[in-house]
């Protein structure tokens, strides 16, 4: 089986597009879609339209539970500024969403891990160095009783990355398809920062009788997508888009 894996897309729909076409290409029988959909600057309600239409596997990340649950003053500005563009065809479609998916038996999809959309997986925060690859007993906590999965498909951390535990189950995240770089204060303050301003997503498969990541990069128009966001007032996740980095 050959499945594409994009995440973290935060209503950037030039590099959703870019995603796609590019995924078109590869010949998959499945693409799974982990999360933080809408949520950001650039065009939130036209990306629901793009997803909507699409059709893609899809489970919801914490964004989207946000928007649904939390009244608007207790919501950041990502999803305020989302919550006042999209339809109420868009929130049904969003409320559809499981938390976890599992398209095949021995695969299980989840945005941050299995049981709570807020909790880095393959990345822990500590209070003085800030974000560090998570420990194998770290990850096993995080993830509990997943002995019958052969694949684990998160997001989350807007960072590519992939662990094969021992006797145990392939992790990949494929990275942020549309929001490179960001900053955050909980649980204690960190950068997370793919470097470069490229759409990601994943091709995982099991030809070689295990399940192996292709991690892939696609080039869009990041200075539209970095104009749009300035357009809200957020020239901060401007020059994130312009350069996969959170400016000093």
């Amino acid at each position: 089986m050959r499945i594409a894996v994009l995440s973290d897309v935060h209503g950037n729909l030039p590099a959703l597009d870019a995603v796609l076409a590019a995924i078109e290409e590869d010949g998959v029988d499945l693409t799974v879609n982990l999360g933080d959909l809408l949520s950001g600057y650039v065009r939130p309600a036209a990306t629901a339209d793009r997803l909507i239409a699409a059709g893609l596997a899809t489970v919801a990340g914490n964004h989207e539970r946000q928007l649904l649950t939390l009244p608007p003053e207790r919501q950041g500005m990502a999803d305020r500024v989302t919550g006042e563009l999209i339809t109420d065809r868009h929130r049904r479609w969003l409320a559809s969403l499981p938390a976890t998916l599992s398209p095949r038996a021995d695969i299980l999809a989840f945005h941050g891990t299995p049981q709570d959309d807020l909790q880095y997986l393959l990345h822990t925060v500590d209070p003085r160095g800030g974000a560090r690859d998570a420990t194998e007993d770290e990850v096993r906590e995080r993830l509990g009783d997943i002995r019958r999965y052969a694949l684990l498909l998160c997001g989350h951390t807007h960072l590519p990355g992939s662990r094969r535990l021992p006797d145990g189950p392939l992790i990949v995240n494929p990275g942020s398809a549309g929001w490179p770089a960001y900053a955050d204060d909980a649980p204690f303050p960190h950068v997370m920062e793919a470097g470069t301003p490229h759409a990601r997503y994943a091709v995982v498969d099991d030809a070689s009788g295990t399940w192996e990541v292709d991690f892939r990069q696609v080039a869009y128009d990041w200075e539209q997508a970095a104009a749009l966001a300035e357009g809200f007032g957020r020239p901060d996740v401007a020059g994130a888009l312009r350069t996969g980095r959170v400016a000093s």
